[in-house]
């Protein structure tokens, strides 16, 4: 089973779609994070919505 790909903060999107949270950076909880967000290809991606910390984000 391949890993899913996962997302920084500041990284550019490699394709358009929804994306959540999968986990924060700082290996904080995320559990505030379950919020999903839509972002075009070449957007960079945000902080987490909850936390406002610097977050992975995985393909929804």
């Amino acid at each position: 089973m391949m890993a899913q790909d996962r997302y920084k903060t500041g990284e550019k999107a490699p394709e358009s779609g929804t994306y959540k949270v999968d986990t924060l950076v700082s290996g904080g909880n995320a559990s505030q994070d379950n919020t999903e967000i839509e972002i075009n290809e070449g957007d960079q991606f945000p902080p987490s919505p909850g936390e406002n910390e610097a977050a992975h984000w995985v393909k929804a």
